[in-house]
């Protein structure tokens, strides 16, 4: 019996998977060590919170297994165990005050937010002054933490999605590094609760791919469980399909496709979920949940979100023509073409984003080339970054590192000098010509460094935007055709090769495609790609 002492257990074997497969969040665990492990710590208690699905409770069991490992008492407190009734949480913190430095760990506190005074009141100012309390939860924390003298030992940890190279870490933590991760990658979107569950299906299935099969039923059903449990109950359900089709949704949004419908009450009922967050005027469902639902919808009532989605765009594009351009990007959200989602749209707009140039910019893109890529064409795209910023962007990622950089422009803003540029002087002489037909936005470069295509989208959404022109009629592509999906990208969009207008460049050829959008310019033509898609005439 002697060896019963040594023998492992269940709990021992959940406790080691679940320290291998923690990747990930090393700037957090880096402040959050500080508090555990110095004299004089920057906070004594964390407000830890992000979407559901984010990580909190992972991030909150690694911290526990390092505060264990320091010899820290440890009481953990989960809020969907615990009802709102205040004795409870006193009988779960009666021992703490005994402890020399506890740390106090209050997961799911969404449940439990109406004990918010009393925790800062009675219960907290009883615990040792080297306590750490970690309370994690969906929203933001109450501004009482940060009034009253609760500010000088309270900070808020916002946590964000997980950046390509985590999300890597996370699926190689658990066991998955063959061909199929970056189309999980993009697919789960930064969620580390997608990319477990994404993980463990194609571990079991290896002929599942993400890209093939996105809205694979059991990883449905999983998200929505996890993420969503009974939250949606009081909700309009036609309320909540739009904000499932649409990209953001907005009072406005809502009464013009529901007529009738008390817009206002509807919109409150969408912003007070968890699982949606402000976003302009408007609120967006978390990517994840969205895109578990609208898989559902899909499957459940086609009829309705083809509806929906003939709706939403009819009302983007009065407010389109109505001088408002950048609804174009609420527009592409809807086109569902995957080789059109390529090169124009927002998807990766969760991390990364657009920014102008900066000093430095031009030596960072320089070290990232390699001897098989085309200096040439940088030499000219170079010149725009020093003399002419404004015609230029480059793409960052959360670390402000550089993704791809674009320049673009119309025959209004084209610096002198593109004129006798090589590459796109002889496309603004064409495009001046043909300027009684409709305005054009040229593009000189939109190169997306990633690797996987995950800024081209973004690039070529920022270049329209950017280049002067509100709705173009025409567009000029530089399409390098031993690209991925380059050249495929040009052909859906139906642009002619103007052979005659392609230039070689370090011995490679970059074709120029000329796309007509048509009378009504890019807002009528993405509307009329979204009717083709449903079936449906050109309005």
């Amino acid at each position: 019996m002697a060896g019963d002492a040594h023998r492992r257990t269940l709990a021992t074997l959940l406790e080691e998977r679940d320290r291998g497969r923690f990747a990930g969040r090393e700037a957090e665990l880096a402040f959050l060590d500080l508090c555990l492990e110095s004299p004089d710590p920057p906070a004594s208690v964390v407000h830890i919170y992000g979407p559901g699905g984010i990580g909190k409770s992972a991030l909150l069991r690694e911290v526990t297994r390092r505060a264990r490992s320091l010899g820290i008492e440890i009481i953990t407190i989960d809020g969907r165990e615990l009802g709102p009734a205040p004795g409870k949480l006193e009988a779960a913190l009666s021992g703490a005050a005994s402890y020399h430095r506890p740390l106090v760990v209050l997961d799911s506190y969404e449940r439990m937010r109406a004990l918010d005074p009393h925790l800062r009141r009675e219960l907290l100012p009883r615990l040792p002054d080297r306590s750490l309390v970690l309370i994690a939860g969906r929203g933001s924390p109450d501004p009482g933490w940060f009034s009253g003298g609760w500010e000088a030992l309270t900070t808020r940890l916002e946590l964000d999605v997980l950046v390509p190279r985590e999300a890597g870490q996370l699926l190689a933590a658990h066991g998955l590094s063959d061909e199929r991760v970056p189309a999980i990658v993009d697919w789960a979107a930064g969620s580390p609760l997608a990319l477990a569950l994404a993980a463990d299906t194609a571990i079991a299935d290896p002929s599942w791919s993400a890209a093939a099969d996105p809205g694979r039923p059991d990883i449905l059903r999983s998200v929505l469980h996890r993420l969503v449990g009974t939250e949606l109950g009081d909700v309009r359900p036609s309320a909540l399909s739009i904000a499932i089709v649409a990209r953001t949704t907005t009072p406005a949004l809502i009464k013009a496709v529901l007529a009738g419908e008390d817009a206002d009450r509807a919109y409150r009922q969408l912003a007070g979920l968890s699982v949606s967050e402000q976003v302009g005027d408007g609120i967006a469902m978390h990517e994840l949940v969205r895109k578990a639902m609208l898989a559902d919808l899909k499957l459940r009532n086609p009829e309705l979100e083809r509806d929906l989605r003939r709706r939403i765009v009819d009302y983007l594009y009065s407010r389109a023509v109505a001088g408002e351009p950048l609804v174009m990007i609420d527009m592409a959200h809807l086109v569902e073409n995957p080789v059109l989602r390529w090169g124009f749209g927002w998807d990766g707009n969760v991390s990364f984003r657009i920014d102008s140039v900066s000093a430095g910019d031009v030596r960072g893109i320089e070290r990232q080339y390699t001897p098989d890529q085309n200096r040439q064409w940088w030499r000219l795209t170079r010149r725009y970054f020093s003399e002419s910023p404004e015609r230029a962007a480059v793409a960052r990622d959360r670390d402000d590192q550089i993704c791809g950089f674009m320049v673009c422009m119309s025959v209004a803003t084209a610096p002198a000098f593109a004129g006798s540029d090589p590459l796109i002087g002889p496309w603004l002489a064409h495009a001046r010509a043909n300027l009684t037909l409709g305005e054009s936005v040229l593009w000189h470069a939109a190169v997306d460094r990633t690797g996987q295509g995950t800024v081209q989208a973004m690039l070529g959404m920022a270049g329209v935007l950017r280049s002067g022109v509100v709705n173009p009629r025409f567009a000029y592509l530089p399409i390098d055709p031993s690209y991925p999906g380059a050249l495929e990208f040009a052909q859906a969009l139906g642009a002619t090769h103007l052979a005659h207008l392609d230039v070689t460049l370090d011995g490679q050829v970059v074709q120029c495609h000329h796309l007509d959008y048509g009378t009504g310019g890019l807002f009528a033509h993405l509307r009329a790609q979204i009717y083709s898609e449903l079936g449906l005439p050109a309005p």
